[in-house]
């Protein structure tokens, strides 16, 4: 069949109009929050029946970002959410590879089963396992610079530790694991490296794609978790971005506000994503290769 330059230009222009109106359905909502974050309630409102809703018109100012850190200590609940999410990333790469990399590598009895049953807990609503959650780290012992202590309620390790592990981040390493080639894993124990040492030496820095994909997974999860930091912090000094919504729904509601909350606790999650863009997208356009 001959090539027709003429159909190959408008399949193309077709196909990017629809990327970009798809990409324009995603974006709209984020010029909204933003613009409405200049605006004063009365305008916020009046704009939403027009265009003017998602332009920089009309009465534009930084007021409501102060009347923001006013309402709420934000610069606390920022830093409450990057420590904890950070911390839980890290942690989370390290033990979720480490056992995807037994399951992946090493023959021991009973692996497929408790592969399984670790799958199976992507199935299991938070919800069901909350209470039974909260009364568990409401009575373990923890050793730290004051001594021993009972109860891990209003702290930071109790909203990072439960969630080191899961199902999903093991899933995903699995996988990608399985597909690493097998051979650099045989000459690597034939040179007579340790299995540590294929781990760090040759199976983690071949796997930056699953990595930043786990990562980003990850991160998107702990940054947004409202209901177990509401049911185990009743702190203020301990609370996440998530938690301290719930400051600027008391008593008046200014949008504006609200609106200008948002976009400083959006801020975290896109730098993150884009330190890490090269990698994930990488991860999934590997997902379409053969052979």
């Amino acid at each position: 069949m001959a090539f027709d330059p003429d159909n190959y230009g408008l399949r193309l222009f077709v196909r990017y109009l629809v990327l970009c109106l798809i990409a324009l359905i995603f974006i709209i909502p984020l010029v909204f929050m933003i613009n409405s974050s200049f605006k004063p309630d009365n305008q916020l409102l009046a704009d939403t029946s027009s265009l003017r809703a998602f332009l920089p018109v009309g009465d534009i100012s930084l007021n409501n970002y102060f009347g923001a850190f006013r309402r709420a200590p934000v610069g606390l609940f920022v830093l409450n959410s990057v420590l904890v999410t950070g911390a839980t990333v890290l942690l989370s790469l390290l033990i979720c590879s480490l056992a995807a990399f037994s399951f992946a590598f090493l023959r021991w009895k009973g692996r497929d089963v408790v592969l399984s049953i670790v799958i199976a807990t992507l199935i299991i609503p938070f919800e069901t396992i909350a209470i039974p959650l909260l009364l568990l780290v409401s009575k373990l012992p923890w050793i730290g610079l004051e001594g021993l202590q009972w109860g891990w309620l209003n702290t930071y390790r109790v909203q990072i530790i439960p969630w080191i592990a899961d199902g999903l981040t093991i899933f995903l390493f699995v996988q990608y694991f399985k597909g690493l080639p097998g051979e650099l894993i045989e000459a690597g124990r034939v040179e007579g490296a340790s299995w540590w040492q294929v781990y760090y030496r040759i199976v983690m820095p071949l796997s930056g794609p699953v990595l930043a994909t786990a990562a980003i997974l990850k991160f998107l999860v702990m940054y947004n978790q409202y209901l177990w930091p509401l049911i185990v912090v009743q702190q203020e000094t301990y609370r996440p971005v998530m938690v301290g919504l719930g400051y600027f729904f008391q008593l008046n509601v200014a949008w504006g506000e609200v609106m200008a909350y948002l976009t400083l606790i959006t801020v975290p999650v896109l730098i993150f994503y884009l330190f890490l863009q090269r990698a994930f997208i990488a991860s999934i356009a590997s997902t379409g290769v053969k052979g």
